[in-house]
């Protein structure tokens, strides 16, 4: 158990480290909004879901992406804005996808993919699968006017939709408390008439096990359930590095979910030669990953014109009007 989760908490902390040591060379051709210090959030939730089982999440969804089997390479290489990526690198950082595996995007607009995911959740209603939709948003995108709408949807139809806000305190540079008259996002969700609790983001196994009872209940057939996860990122919104000079936070903030950081609590679960032959593993993946990007080729002119909407010029002309 352990040894599972910790290499799928490593995996995304050393893929995300590697990342902002890139950066700076300007190899990476996309913006990158770091999810070390949430990582938890995305393997706990994760590994309660089974292969069929679909997510939707944000622009900081490289853990989500990498916990739900993303293909390491595949992101790596959109990253560096190769033909070679999982969105043939058009999409970049903030727009991951690999429907083999379930990851059906992530958005660089706030809120979007939260009805991107009710509808995807009806559909598998509709078609009577036993599949589930799990979808990943920040404490930004509850006050998005597409929460309140897509949750009051999601209960009128009992959708097998688990709502998992990743609450970090902050939307961009801007505190919780200083956006929201009452902080209680759960408030929110049960008003709607759904099941919501509040956990701790670094434990890792509580949430787990409370992702796999919720998720129980929507196969079930009652409808969608409600976790906010607390969290806290470690480094700016956006880019490699710390932010704390620009005032808005304190460091002291970060130290005490440092200190309860869930890639060391579950290395210390393990003994010391499983751990070293699973970070050993990594790190072979990890610099195959970024080898594979280096030798990639950039898309070809032409693909500027795929994967576009266009018209038709004839049905268009059919069109009354």
């Amino acid at each position: 158990m352990h040894a599972g989760l910790y290499r799928s908490l490593y995996r995304i902390r050393r893929v995300e480290e590697e990342i902002a040591r890139v950066y700076a060379s300007d190899k990476i051709k996309s913006p990158v909004h770091l999810s070390i210090g949430q990582e938890g959030v995305s393997v706990g939730v994760c590994d309660a879901l089974q292969p069929n089982d679909v997510v939707f999440g944000t622009y900081r969804g490289h853990a989500l992406y990498l916990a739900k089997g993303g293909d390491l390479r595949a992101m790596i290489a959109e990253l560096y804005g190769k033909a070679t990526g999982c969105t043939r690198g058009k999409g970049g950082s903030m727009h991951l996808i690999d429907t083999v595996c379930g990851v059906m995007g992530t958005s660089a607009v706030v809120g979007t993919t939260i009805a991107n995911a009710a509808g995807y959740a009806y559909a598998l209603k509709l078609r009577h699968s036993k599949a589930i939709v799990a979808c990943f948003f920040g404490d930004g995108a509850s006050e998005e006017g597409v929460f309140a709408e897509t949750l009051n949807f999601a209960v009128l139809k009992k959708l097998p939709l688990l709502f998992v806000c990743e609450n970090n305190g902050y939307a961009i540079h801007t505190a919780q408390s200083r956006r929201q008259g009452l902080p209680d996002i759960c408030a929110r969700a049960r008003a709607y008439g759904m099941p919501a609790e509040r956990l701790d983001g670094n434990d890792v196994l509580t949430l787990r096990d409370k992702a796999t009872s919720a998720i129980e209940k929507m196969r079930a057939g009652e409808g969608p359930q409600f976790i906010e996860a607390t969290t806290y990122r470690w480094r700016e919104h956006v880019g490699p590095g710390a932010d704390y000079h620009l005032g808005f936070r304190d460091r002291s903030e970060c130290e005490p979910w440092e200190k309860s950081d869930p890639v060391r609590f579950h290395a210390e679960q393990l003994d010391s030669s499983t751990r070293r032959a699973i970070e050993a593993e990594v790190e072979r993946e990890v610099s195959s990953a970024f080898e594979f990007a280096e030798a990639s080729l950039f898309p070809d002119p032409w693909e500027l014109t795929t994967d576009i909407f266009k018209e038709d010029s004839d049905a268009s002309a059919a069109c009354p009007g």
